[in-house]
C-alpha cells in the first residue's frame, strides 16, 4: 500500500465494499446514491493507494483481483466495528456486565441503596456495585478520576459541574420500640418528649445535640440525649432493645417491623436527597439505565 492511513477516506473502503458485493460499478453507485463517475474516480484512488487494479472487467461488470478478494472480509470487519463505535449496541440490562461505583452516606445506604440493590439485582445480576462512603472534600475530584460514577448527597454538597436530580425530601419522625411504655399514646407532649432518653446519631462520632436540639433551643427547652452513635444502620436495633426514643428520618424507620412512630412534638427541618454524577458518564447507556433504576426505586417507596 503506498498511501499513509492518514489520508485514506473511509469513504473509499465504503466504496470498495459496495464494488466487492455488487462486481458493477453503476450497481455500486446506485447503493452509495453517488454518479457512476464518482464511484469510477473512487475506484481510481483505491487502485492508487493499494497498487493494485483491484478489479478487470468481465463480460458481464468487474470482477476483483486476489488482492481485492483478500481485503474484502478485513475492510467489511473495519466498516463494522467504525459503525459500532457511532452507534453503540442497544443496552440489555439482563445480560449486561458492568461495575458502578457509588458514594453513599450512611443514612443512603439503609434509605436508597438497600432498596435500589433489590431492583438492580433483579433486572441485572451481572451489574456489580461498589459502594464507599461519600467524602464532600473530594467528591468532585474522584468524578474527575472516575472513582466514582455515581453520589448520593444532599443538594448543598453536589459539587460544581456534576449533573444531579432531586430525589426526594426526607422529614423526621420520632421512634420508639412497640412496646415502649409511651407507645400507646396517640401523641407525645413536648414535656414528656424532652423527659425521656434519647439517641442521637453523630456522623462524626461523640456529639450529643443535632437538629432536633436547636430546634428545642429556640423555643428554649432541651431534651435527654444519653446514647450519641456513630451509625443510622444500628439504630433501630438499639430502639428495639431499649426504652430510648429518637428522632429519625422517616424513611429509615418506616418499614422497620416493631417500631412505633410519631409525630415530633415540635417542627424538625428535613433534608434533601440528590443523585449527582459527572459529564462523563451521562451519555452512557448503562449508567442512564442505572441511574434511572435508582431514581425509581426512590420514588416507588413514596
Amino acid at each position: 500500500m503506498n498511501a499513509d492511513i492518514r489520508n485514506l477516506d473511509l469513504n473509499l473502503l465504503k466504496a470498495l465494499d459496495a464494488l466487492l458485493d455488487e462486481r458493477s460499478v453503476t450497481r455500486a453507485a446506485d447503493r452509495l446514491a453517488l454518479t457512476q463517475p464518482a464511484v469510477s474516480g473512487m475506484l481510481n484512488r483505491l487502485r492508487e493507494s493499494f497498487d493494485d487494479p483491484l478489479f478487470v472487467r468481465a463480460q458481464r461488470g468487474i470482477v476483483p483481483t486476489l488482492r481485492a478478494e483478500q481485503l474484502a472480509a478485513p475492510v467489511k470487519q473495519l466498516l463494522a466495528d467504525i459503525q459500532g463505535l457511532l452507534q453503540p449496541q442497544a443496552f440489555d440490562p439482563a445480560t449486561a456486565s458492568m461495575t458502578v461505583k457509588l458514594a453513599s452516606t450512611d443514612y443512603a445506604l439503609r434509605a436508597v441503596v438497600a432498596p435500589f440493590l433489590a431492583t438492580l439485582r433483579e433486572q441485572a445480576p451481572n451489574i456489580r456495585v461498589a459502594v464507599q462512603p461519600v467524602d464532600p472534600q473530594a467528591l468532585a475530584a474522584q468524578m474527575d478520576r472516575g472513582d466514582i460514577d455515581l453520589a448520593l448527597v444532599t443538594p448543598q454538597s453536589v459539587p460544581t459541574g456534576l449533573h444531579c436530580q432531586p430525589l426526594f425530601d426526607e422529614r423526621y419522625v420520632c421512634a420508639m420500640r412497640a412496646g415502649h411504655p409511651d407507645a400507646r399514646a396517640e401523641a407525645l407532649t413536648l414535656e414528656r418528649f424532652c423527659a425521656l432518653d434519647h439517641a442521637l446519631v453523630s456522623s462524626s462520632g461523640g456529639a450529643f445535640q443535632g437538629v432536633t436540639d436547636e430546634a428545642l433551643a429556640r423555643i428554649g427547652k432541651a431534651r435527654r440525649v444519653t446514647l450519641s452513635i456513630t451509625s443510622f444502620l444500628i439504630l433501630p436495633e438499639i430502639l428495639l432493645a431499649s426504652d430510648l426514643i429518637a428522632v429519625v428520618p422517616e424513611r429509615l424507620v418506616v418499614q422497620q417491623k416493631g417500631l412505633r412512630l410519631m409525630e415530633p412534638p415540635l417542627a424538625i427541618e428535613g433534608f434533601s436527597k440528590t443523585l449527582a454524577w459527572h459529564e462523563r458518564t451521562d451519555r452512557d447507556q448503562g449508567q442512564r439505565w442505572v441511574r434511572s433504576v435508582l431514581m425509581d426505586s426512590c420514588r416507588a417507596l413514596g
